[in-house]
């Protein structure tokens, strides 16, 4: 089933996951940053880990997208 613009659904669904893993990228990085300035090296570090997640989870999402654009 297309969407409204025409794009198919999985196709929509992969580009959405892949956008959202690397705004949640960007601000976990942001906030292991704050969490250092704040002297908590614990939160820094976890928060640095599920950004990690979240670039793993933005390539998977690439690899998926990629196959499916090109055939």
């Amino acid at each position: 089933m297309a969407t409204e613009t025409g794009t198919r659904d999985k196709t929509y669904d992969l580009v959405s996951v892949l956008y959202h893993a690397l705004e949640g990228a960007s601000l976990y990085g942001r906030y292991a940053e704050d969490a250092e300035r704040a002297g908590d090296s614990e939160l820094a570090s976890f928060f640095k880990e599920v950004k990690e997640e979240e670039k793993a989870r933005a390539d998977r999402a690439k690899r998926f997208l990629g196959k499916r654009l090109s055939s």
